[in-house]
């Protein structure tokens, strides 16, 4: 094996590389056609490969993929296609459970073409779920019978758009659950181990943002109970390679419940290489080359603590809506691990998942990574596009995180609070100020004022910022502060936020806000639906239309109560963030004369 082709692109793609480039394999990655069997196959024989590694993602575990690959005469660096094949479908992946005698949630069944008794009787709160992918799409929580048909149209539109199957599962929904896995790994020898587990319950609709391993609140007879299964269940389904066995902890009954297997390397693997210090990549290639794991279970040995957070083009503070544009300026933490495909100038659009790298610490115990964590973060900072690093540096520093009291539903619970932009527009000021300050001469801008004392420096931003003279005593850009400055005013990341502060223009006459009852598009993307013409009436809160990006829908609704006067937008049509859509004038009340 001298040359590995990666059909993926981004981050995983470079970090695959990586490896490759250590073992002294040449790596050629994908140019595109990342959905495409048989362009991906055709890009790895004209490149002479002699393997085929997926990444995570797109084709990553369609079994129909791994069989093409093999067809070809290449070596597919991951589970058997038949494996792949029975854990793909979430109802299937129960089934080998049980068999292999794992612990699986409550089930409620339910058919397409009636209500099942079992649903109608059913104890809500209950999950609706895709049978086939994962990654959140398709999953909505239903707390009563009234939301049920509406939730189950919701989720099987959006699985059939990102796995191309609308079969849905009901389960039981935990309330207060964490979301525990285990790291397993098979050769074609016969060997089946775990590399321990993985905490991954900071989750926003379903989509983790926060990993660590080991997974730091389970009992010891927890901890037995998944690593022991996950090792069952993957020798159930004869597997080999790389792989994760997903768990649900009740937290208030103390029950894990299996939830699904992930064929393929995780997005979270990182937090297992730097606690047990093995490359899980090198792992693959060896054992897709036939060789056995060499390292038994006993000599797999866990030291420290890692924790994991996902950089998303997405805004936390409205919606966690997914983002594009340039990413004009970025600065990436030294001294950690991270894992990442975006340097300044770069484009990012919402034809891709919105995660743009990954920052990774490890230390000797959870409080030293955590603030390690943090102190990494500070010195993040991303301008040009709006991240999540902000937020997850709000989260890392909150104390229920200090004290793992967070859950898969914690962030529905506690949803974000956008930070005060004082001491980050007080900061912009100072730099403002050390970049256009005229400091010598008759028009120095010191604060002289004939007869009185030195006034304190004022400038414009968004709103008048007064500098007091302790701020100018230190010129020069703050730490852990990466700023752009424009004619308009000053951009800047701070604790990595990210922040823009307009100077007002004087010449400026114009008004560009929009009207009143104006309903415009809060992120870019793809119109699914208009459900509505102009000269409708509608009431307060009907669905006008639907947007899609990066496979999440979202609902677009009257503001109030009225008539449809404008549509700007039809089906099928992309639009940019902030595109005004739908346009609805009130009602007037009636009055009495």
């Amino acid at each position: 094996m001298n040359t590995v082709f990666i059909a993926n692109r981004g981050e995983i793609a470079a970090r695959i590389a990586r490896t490759c480039e250590r073992l002294g394999i040449r790596a050629v990655v994908s140019t595109g056609d990342y959905l495409d069997t048989d362009a991906q196959v055709s890009q790895a024989l004209a490149a002479g490969a002699q393997a085929v590694h997926p990444g995570y993602g797109f084709l990553s575990e369609n079994a129909a993929f791994a069989r093409a690959v093999m067809a070809a005469g290449l070596v597919w660096v991951g589970p058997p296609p038949e494996a792949m094949a029975a854990m793909a479908r979430k109802d299937k992946a129960r089934e080998i459970a049980v068999a292999a005698g794992v612990p699986v949630v409550p089930e409620y069944r339910w058919s397409s073409s009636e209500r099942s008794e079992r649903v109608e009787t059913a104890s809500f709160p209950v999950l609706v779920k895709a049978a086939a992918g994962g990654g959140g799409k398709g999953m909505r929580v239903v707390r009563s019978a009234a939301e049920l048909d509406e939730a189950k149209a919701a989720a099987a539109r959006e699985a059939a758009s990102a796995f191309g199957d609308d079969t849905l599962l009901i389960e039981k929904y935990v309330e207060r659950g964490r979301h525990i896995e285990v790291q397993v790994f098979g050769d074609t020898h016969g060997n089946v181990i775990h590399f321990g587990t993985r905490d991954c319950s900071a989750q926003r609709r379903h989509q983790k943002v926060v990993e660590e391993a080991p997974a730091p609140t389970l009992s010891d007879e927890q901890r037995a109970l998944v690593q022991d299964s996950a090792v069952a269940l993957a020798k159930q389904v004869g597997y080999t390679n790389a792989g994760t066995v997903e768990f649900l902890l009740d937290d208030d009954t103390g029950e894990a419940y299996f939830l699904e297997m992930n064929t393929r390397l995780q997005v979270e693997h990182p937090v297992t290489e730097e606690i047990t210090g093995l490359d899980l990549v090198e792992l693959q290639l060896r054992v897709a080359a036939g060789e056995p794991l060499g390292v038994d279970q006993e000599e797999v040995a866990f030291t420290g603590h890692a924790i994991e957070v996902r950089i998303y083009a997405e805004d936390p503070y409205a919606g966690f809506l997914p983002q594009a544009g340039t990413a004009t300026l970025v600065a990436w933490p030294a001294g950690v691990r991270v894992d990442h495909a975006l340097v300044s100038g770069q484009v990012v659009s919402t034809a891709f998942d919105p995660m743009l790298g990954k920052v990774v610490v490890h230390a000797e115990d959870r409080e030293t990574a955590r603030r390690a964590l943090v102190e990494a973060l500070d010195r993040t900072g991303i301008l040009g596009i709006t991240t999540n690093t902000g937020f997850l540096r709000q989260l890392v520093a909150s104390e229920e995180f200090r004290d793992a009291a967070i859950d898969t539903a914690w962030l529905d619970r506690n949803p974000p609070q956008p930070p005060d932009p004082t001491e980050a527009r007080e900061l912009a000021a100072r730099i403002w100020y050390d970049a256009h300050a005229t400091t010598t001469g008759p028009f120095a801008s010191d604060g002289f004022r004939l007869g009185g004392p030195a006034a304190d420096p004022v400038v414009q931003l968004d709103v008048p910022v007064t500098l007091g003279r302790h701020a100018l005593r230190s010129p020069g850009r703050p730490p852990r502060t990466t700023s752009r400055l424009t004619r308009a005013g000053i951009e800047l990341a701070h604790h990595g936020q990210r922040w823009v502060f307009h100077r007002p223009d004087p010449f400026d006459r114009t008004h560009a806000a929009g009207a009143e009852g104006t309903v415009t598009s809060p992120m870019p993307g793809t119109v699914l639906d208009v459900r509505v013409a102009e000269g409708d009436a509608v009431e307060e809160g009907q669905v006008l239309g639907v947007v899609e990006a990066m496979k999440m829908e979202l609902a677009l609704k009257a503001p109030y109560a009225g008539t449809v006067t404008h549509v700007g937008v039809r089906a099928g049509q992309q639009v940019t963030l902030g595109a005004e859509l739908f346009l609805v004038e009130a009602v007037e009340a009636a009055t009495d004369e």
